[in-house]
């Protein structure tokens, strides 16, 4: 018997122990084990690489940056010596993540942040083949996004997973390209599910690793011990910039959905809309409810005439579950929501007045009402060189704004304009002028053409507002 043929023996061996399965698979047993002898310690997760590692790619972003132009550009003196190519000089930079093979087709998901704004995409195989990649789908929120290339010979697929179906302490390994030295593959454990982690990225539901994950890691695989992609590979909680064992994947059940509208021909994730705002359960909350412990999104707002309305829940009711799958905080409603999937009919239990109840949820594809449109607002006021656009459900989730904001929001300012220079800014909502409410873009550009000699108005900025009179 050669080497290699006695370890395959004692590896398989080794496998009877720590992960007994009938043609492969631990989930047809109840009870996950622990290695119990020095053999199964000795276990390798080689086999399992192989399988995988063909379908985890690397992701070269390229950009070209736009330079100042310099001071002395048009001296004749400065031009006769250093040069007299007036234009904006250009330099590529270049951005290193990693992707995963989800498709046959080429299709690949990766992060958002790895290509944001690139011009130029590449795709390298681990064998070292590079393929010209185009952007499919974009969706800030989660942070994914999804590439094609044309593959010229049968490409290696992972299969997604449910990552329903993970559980504190599984083991997991991260395959992805750290840092530009190549495929790396480690290893570690689920430390936590359903992470909401301000200040990484603008979405509430991940799954944390300790498996080490280093910048470069961004868009690859987070893998289980069946073979199937459950994760992909999106932050790290660090100090110093490289790996402290915390490390944050979006679940696989988020790469479906992006996926299924990949497939429907869609370039953006539309999300479930139910018409209503909802909040943080705050220990204080909790106590005043009367609940043991905060849990749950607290429904703060109800539209009248949504789903929400429609189906019963009111202002100071609790989400607790959805469709039987837990809501453990605010964000993870989100989560619930968006891999629900618009056009369904969801059961939810609720919290409410001190009792729970179930009721029937309809997820709604939101709405573009009022009609988004977008002006360009030219006059004498201080909004002159802004553009603008109605907010509506619909454009309210695009631009992933919080809550069911109304009114008109900034989208642009033209640099050294009048709105420029009273400082106002993109995302700003104009809500009030001279008095008047401003529901839409019609009458806030009547109003600026109109003109005054006084102006009086109120801009919404994230959490707060202020009023500024100018003369």
């Amino acid at each position: 018997m050669t080497v290699f043929a006695s370890k395959t023996a004692r590896l398989w061996a080794a496998m009877l122990i720590f992960v007994p399965a009938v043609i492969g698979s631990h989930k047809a047993y109840a009870q996950k084990q622990v290695p119990l002898s020095r053999q199964a310690m000795q276990m390798s997760f080689a086999p399992l690489v192989k399988r995988i590692a063909p379908s985890v790619v690397n992701v070269y972003a390229g950009r070209m940056n736009r330079q100042r132009r310099s001071p002395f550009a048009g001296d004749p003196f400065f031009e006769r010596f250093f040069g007299g190519d007036r234009r904006r000089q250009r330099r590529q930079s270049n951005s290193l993540g990693s992707g995963v093979i989800i498709g046959a087709d080429g299709l690949v998901i990766t992060n958002h942040h790895v290509i944001k704004n690139a011009d130029q995409i590449k795709v390298a195989m681990n064998d070292g083949r590079e393929y010209e990649a185009e952007i499919v789908l974009v969706d800030k929120q989660s942070d994914l996004a999804v590439l094609r290339f044309n593959p010229q010979e049968d490409l290696k697929v992972v299969p997604l997973g449910d990552s329903e179906d993970l559980e504190v302490g599984d083991l997991v390994l991260a395959i992805g390209n750290p840092f530009g030295v190549g495929q790396t593959v480690t290893s570690g454990i689920v430390s936590a599910l359903a992470r909401s982690q301000r200040g990484i990225k603008d979405f509430g539901f991940f799954i944390q690793t300790d498996a080490a994950i280093n910048p470069g890691n961004s868009g690859g695989a987070l893998v289980s011990m069946d073979g199937e992609l459950i994760g992909i590979n999106t932050a790290i909680f660090s100090r110093s910039g490289g790996s402290n064992g915390i490390g944050f994947a979006v679940p696989s059940n988020m790469v479906r959905v992006v996926l299924q509208s990949v497939r429907k021909g869609s370039d953006s994730l539309l999300r479930p809309w139910v018409g209503a705002t909802f909040q943080k359960v705050t220990p204080e909350i909790a106590e005043s409810l009367g609940m043991n412990r905060p849990r749950g999104a607290l429904v703060s707002r109800v539209e009248p005439g949504g789903p929400a309305d429609q189906a019963g829940l009111r202002a100071g009711d609790v989400i607790l579950q959805l469709d039987g799958k837990r809501v453990p905080h605010v964000n993870g409603l989100g989560y619930r929501l968006a891999t629900a999937g618009i056009g369904r009919t969801v059961q939810i239990s609720v919290r409410s007045r001190n009792r729970r109840k179930k009721l029937d949820l309809a997820l709604a594809e939101p709405p573009e009402n009022p009609p988004r449109d977008m002006r360009d607002l030219r006059g004498r006021a201080p909004f002159s060189g802004a553009r603008v656009v109605n907010l509506s459900p619909r454009v309210a989730q695009e631009l992933s704004l919080r809550g069911s904001p109304t009114g008109v929001m900034v989208l642009d300012v033209d640099p050294g304009s009048a709105a420029a220079r009273f400082g106002l800014r993109p995302r700003d909502i104009i809500v009030e002028v001279n008095g008047r409410p401003v529901d839409t873009t019609r009458r806030l550009d009547r109003i600026v053409r109109r003109g005054s000699d006084f102006w009086d108005y109120i801009v919404q900025r994230g959490d707060r507002r202020f009023r500024r009179r100018v003369r």
